[in-house]
Order: structure tokens, then C-alpha cells, then sequence
């Protein structure tokens, strides 16, 4: 399972959503739509208009798989940092901090709409 309890930091890449793992649909509630796929080398990490789902694909064959999701009405504050002018490989990054005390970071490589993100999270957060 993913130790969010070790302000886990995530290398990742953006990937299209037809590469979303089929399973992950299935936990979709009526009206939730995807805003963003992100992927590590086996894990993932899905934002969608409601919540953020990572997967943590475990075992050398990749068979197991744990699931957590982290519903944005949750989250206390948010901090984004957005990619720097003419940098070789742009970067950007998402800290959330939850009411319990929990934070979790999320560090994406490569092209990201981290505003969009934010503005998802804005809405529950300040709604």
C-alpha cells in the first residue's frame, strides 16, 4: 500500500485516459468524470472531477493492486507550484494537506494542467 504517512513524492508522467486501468472505472460514482492520468513505471494515479484514485501495482507479476482514494471535500488546503520558464524537462507539483493531518505530494514530469486540477480541488475544498 502507498505510505502517505512519508509525504510520499510521486515521479509523474502524464498518460492518455483510454491507459486508465479498466478496474478503476468501475469505482467512478454517477457523474464523476476524469480530469487527468498520471503514471509512475507500474502505478498510477487518476484525477477526476470528485477525488484523486492511486493505484499501487504490487508483486512481481502485478496481479495485486491497491486502490485508495482521496476525496477533494477532504482536503484542508492545497499548495501548486507551476513548471519554470524554458526549463528542459518542465515539472510541477501538488501538496495536499489533509484535516488529520496527512499530506501527500504529488510531482508531475512533463506536460500537466496543474490549474485545472487545482480549480477541481478548489471547488470542494472551498464549496
Amino acid at each position: 500500500m502507498i505510505d502517505f504517512s512519508q509525504d510520499t513524492v510521486f515521479n509523474l508522467r502524464p498518460t492518455d485516459e483510454k491507459n486508465i486501468r479498466r478496474d478503476v472505472k468501475n469505482l467512478y460514482i454517477p457523474g464523476e468524470e476524469t480530469i487527468g492520468v498520471f503514471k509512475t513505471i507500474r502505478d498510477q494515479v487518476v484525477f477526476t472531477n470528485k477525488r484523486i484514485i492511486t493505484i499501487d501495482v504490487q508483486g512481481v507479476t502485478g496481479m495485486r493492486k491497491d486502490y485508495c482514494s482521496l476525496p477533494y471535500s477532504k482536503i484542508q488546503y492545497y499548495c501548486i507550484q507551476t513548471p519554470g520558464f524554458a526549463e528542459i524537462i518542465s515539472d510541477c507539483e501538488l501538496m495536499l494537506f489533509f484535516a488529520n493531518g496527512m499530506k501527500v505530494i504529488f510531482e508531475f514530469k512533463g506536460t500537466c494542467d496543474i490549474l485545472a486540477i487545482g480549480r477541481c480541488i478548489s471547488e470542494y475544498a472551498l464549496g
